[in-house]
């Protein structure tokens, strides 16, 4: 759907005024519900919105948000027809969230990302099929289900900038008179996504890049945007490590050590569950038996693991032209501005016990101590984060060119108010044209900051005045009091 630097990203939004985030709205409302089906689970989100008009625009708040049990629907190519059940458990909670007599026109989207991605690449009959039952169950639900689509890497990395900026006002503010205007001065937000299967970069360069076909030209209330966004297919943080272990075995050894595993931590994986992937699969052995196990043994190293994750990464590419490039010889602009920094960047910092705004040097410390830890001394938990830590930093410093003085650039976050920064917002803001793409705004005749200074001189002007005033006619009072002729 997105494709090339002539595409337009269109949406719009009906509503009434901007509430706090995480304010319950008691009047009139609509609701729009999304299904993020992701690599390795699906998450069902509920919006809501004013249904009165307001300027044509407004503000959407995530009402609530239900966890599908079990793997994400790629893993149900074999069986496709087991999908509904995790899912009907969810949806039968949304029943209760929505006024019934509003289901019916409660549009409803299923979005799929890489895992899906990889598993069309894979076999496009079993991803089709898969699609095919998820549309045969929303045809027993009493919502407007308006279809079940695999989404491109850049419409996911765009539709996740949209959400991050939209929540975050970049867009629109109100005035004193209750109109929506576009923040003088306001400058966007990056997004930084990482799923299971894929990872994605999205933000506004500094000067607007010809002939990439990483740019996209996003239109919002009368404004372009020039939006560079990238999505690395097989980076996310799932099929990484799985590279990690195929890599790591690429011998005949019985027992293969990771230096990624805690110390003394030992696990047994099938050849299938490291070789089975798309990801995987040029990297399978000659020898190669799907059912064979493998044995792994924590060796808790925490430079090993660190070397061992800059395998995943082709920079050879990259030194050969002069202009820029993060990885694998893909054009990358200059960094610029603030980036939020979520999902699996945001859960990898939260293990480390880091959220926020924090120096790299920070991520360092806590990503080294992780990874020095016995397996007696880590919860099950939080097992694999050490090898997640090394990939984000390998990613964000070597691949995206963060570095010491432009990491702290970087917040990381799962949620605006009470709003999760994911794709699925953005994508169902597209899908109901709920942000116009022209502009019907109020325009202030000067920016808000020249409105500001004249609003409070004249305001000092008029207080000054009514103070000489009443001063003046006191003082006529007093005179005529002293002068008045006063009776024997």
């Amino acid at each position: 759907m997105v494709s090339g630097k002539s595409k337009e990203v269109i949406c719009g939004y009906d509503g009434e005024s901007r509430s706090p985030p995480g304010m319950v709205l008691h009047f009139l409302a609509s609701y729009g519900i999304v299904l993020d089906a992701g690599s390795s689970r699906t998450t069902v989100y509920v919006y809501e919105w004013p249904a009165e008009k307001e300027n044509d625009t407004g503000v959407v708040s995530q009402t609530f948000k239900c966890n599908v049990k079990g793997p994400g629907i790629s893993s149900y190519g074999n069986n496709p027809e087991e999908i509904a059940k995790p899912i009907d458990d969810c949806m039968n909670k949304i029943k209760e969230k929505i006024p019934s007599h509003l289901h019916k026109n409660t549009p409803t989207y299923l979005g799929a990302t890489a895992g899906m991605r990889l598993l069309r690449l894979q076999n496009e009959t079993a991803a089709n099929e898969v699609l095919e039952s998820i549309q045969n169950y929303f045809k027993s639900q009493p919502f407007d289900f308006r279809g079940a689509q695999i989404i491109t890497g850049q419409e996911e990395g765009v539709y996740g900038w949209i959400t991050a900026n939209y929540l975050m006002g970049n867009f629109l503010e109100k005035t004193l008179w209750r109109t929506w205007v576009r923040p003088h001065g306001a400058e966007t937000t990056g997004a930084l996504d990482l799923g299971g299967a894929s990872t994605q970069i999205s933000f506004v360069p500094e000067e607007s890049v010809q002939n990439s076909n990483s740019t996209l030209l996003v239109q919002l209330y009368g404004y372009e945007y020039s939006v560079y966004t990238h999505s690395f297919q097989c980076y996310g943080r799932d099929e990484a490590e799985k590279r990690l272990l195929a890599l790591l075995n690429s011998g005949d050894k019985s027992t293969v050590d990771n230096p990624c595993y805690p110390q003394n931590y030992e696990t047994v994986l099938t050849m299938k569950r490291l070789y089975g992937s798309l990801c995987t699969e040029t990297l399978r052995p000659t020898n190669y038996n799907p059912g064979q196990v493998v044995n792994f043994r924590g060796t808790g190293d925490p430079a090993l693991c660190q070397e061992t994750v800059s395998l995943l990464f082709n920079f050879t590419m990259c030194n050969d032209s002069g202009a820029n490039r993060s990885f694998n010889g893909v054009y990358q602009p200059k960094l610029k501005g603030n980036f939020a920094a979520f999902s699996g960047f945001y859960y990898t910092a939260s293990a480390l016990n880091l959220t926020g705004h924090f120096p790299l040097a920070d991520f360092n410390s806590s990503m080294w101590f992780l990874c020095s830890q016995n397996w007696n001394q880590v919860s099950m938990n939080l097992l694999s984060y050490c090898f997640s830590a090394n990939y984000i930093y390998y990613l964000l410093v070597h691949g995206y060119k963060f570095n010491k003085e432009t990491w702290p650039q970087i917040h990381f976050q799962k949620e605006v108010g009470n709003s999760s920064i994911a794709w699925s917002l953005g994508y169902m803001l597209t899908l109901t044209n709920m942000i116009p793409a022209g502009s019907q705004l109020i325009q202030l005749p000067v920016n808000p900051s020249l409105f500001a200074g004249l609003l409070f001189f004249f305001t000092a002007v008029a207080l000054l005045l009514s103070t000489l005033f009443f001063w003046v006619l006191n003082d006529h009072k007093l005179t005529r009091l002293l002068t008045w002729p006063m009776k024997c």
